[in-house]
Parts: C-alpha cells; structure tokens; sequence
C-alpha cells in the first residue's frame, strides 16, 4: 500500500483533511500511514507518516496541537503554546476536542471506528477538531465544541462541519444501553437511527445521529457534509478497531486555521 489518499471536505477551503491509512512508511502490523503514538510503532516512522499526511492537506509544520483521548465531553481552547511535534512531550492534556481562533494551529484528532468531527467558521475565522465517539457524542461534545466556537465569535449558521470516515450503520452493533443513550440526546428523532435484530441488538447510524445534533444546535443542514465511507467495510483503506480486534494503527484527522494575508 503506497499510494497517500487524504479525504478533504468539499465544504471547508481551510488545511484540513483526514488519513487512511495508505501512504506512509510503517511496517507489520502498522503498514502503512499509521498516525497513533501509542500503538507500538517506530516514533521515526511515524514523524515521517505526519510529515506526509500533514503535507498532504497543505500543512508545513511539524508542530500541531493533540492530547489523550478519553471517549469524554471535554473540549478546549487551545493555541500556539499547546502545539508539539510528535513524541514531543511526555505529558498530554485529557481532551476529545480542540478549538483555536488562532492561524497557524494545526489541531489533531485520533480516530480507527470512532467518528472524526472537523469544523469551520471561516467568516469568523474559528475551527475545530472533534474525536465523537459514541460516548461523547451522547454526552454532548459536540455542543460544547459549537459553544466554545461562539466564544470566540463563531455563528452556528456560518459554521461548516464534515462527520468524517468512520464506522456505519451497516457494521456498529450496539446494546439497548447506547440506544437510550441517543434517545435521551435526541428524544424522537432518533427513531430512524437504528433497527432491532433477531439477537437483541442494535444497528446505528451514528453518523447521523451526529449530523442530527449539528442540526439541532443551529448549524444549517445543507452545511452538515457526511463522508459515506465506512472504516470497518474498507479495511484495506481505513483502520478498524473493530474489524482488527484492536491489532492496528491509527487514523488522524486535521484541521488549521490560515495565517492572515498580506
């Protein structure tokens, strides 16, 4: 697997993309654009597998902001001082989310199943990168990110979102648990989000239960863009966790406000 095939927005003009997992230089079980720090992998084949992905979606720097993920609700504020290179520092912050108003901040995201949330409003010239898993989904990190953004001057109605490859409603089987979990963030218009099957579990949409919420908090539909792609169907293409059991590497996901011109 050689060739780097980054997935970008046809909604957001700002640096931003999201990896496969083709076109990097790890081996093994890594091959072949493995992005995750923690996975095992070589720290210089990694630098170089940033180096290219970074690249790729028009970024040249080595530093960007990234933290521990813990499937919570918890988003920040960040800028230039909480940018690193990879393996930079030995402390990472706990977060699911990053926002920043400021240019030249590369914020990165984690992501092998778990969906990948980039936004932009680029009138008010404020990002965000969002890792959604179903817990923090529920739990609303998705609102929290569009509150920080209007912090800063964002408006819902400006801001431009891509849910991002990740796992679909054809492969993530879930209990009655993450069921009321949606119900509870949604009410009735989760109804359409899921089916029952004959061993008691659930098919979700959760992409759609994401682009839902997105609605529900005032960003305008047609600003809400959905990459189809399913990571757990495209092994071939995209690290699964589920499909590799958690033997695997890791996508990542990035977004960068622009350096003002002249």
């Amino acid at each position: 697997m050689t060739e780097l095939s980054t997935v970008r927005s046809s909604l957001i003009s700002y640096p931003h993309g999201f990896s496969t997992r083709t076109g990097g230089v790890s081996t093994g079980i890594f091959e072949s654009l493995n992005l995750g720090m923690n996975r095992g992998d070589d720290p210089e084949l990694v630098k170089e597998n940033y180096r290219r992905f970074l690249s790729s979606c028009g970024i040249e720097k080595e530093e960007f902001v990234c933290g521990e993920q813990v499937h919570g609700n918890n988003v920040m504020v960040v800028g230039k001082e909480h940018a690193r290179p990879p393996y930079g520092y030995d402390e990472l912050f706990m977060a699911d989310g990053y926002v920043t108003a400021e240019a030249g901040v590369p914020l990165v995201i984690f992501i092998a199943d778990c969906i990948p949330l980039l936004m932009a409003d680029e009138k008010a010239g404020v990002v965000a990168s969002v890792h959604c898993g179903w817990r923090s989904t529920v739990a609303d990190i998705e609102g929290n990110a569009v509150k920080l953004m209007q912090s800063l001057g964002a408006t819902p109605g400006n801001i431009r979102a891509c849910i991002g490859p990740a796992i679909g409603r054809c492969c993530f089987e879930v209990g009655s648990e993450v069921i009321e979990a949606v119900n509870t963030l949604l009410g009735t218009e989760a109804n359409d989000l899921y089916e029952l099957k004959a061993n008691g579990k659930y098919m979700l949409d959760l992409k759609g239960a994401l682009a839902r919420r997105l609605t529900n908090i005032g960003l305008d539909e047609g600003n809400v863009e959905i990459v189809k792609d399913c990571t757990m169907c495209m092994p071939e293409r995209y690290w699964s966790h589920r499909y590799t059991k958690g033997v695997r590497g890791s996508q990542a996901a990035v977004i960068m406000k622009l350096e003002a011109l002249g």
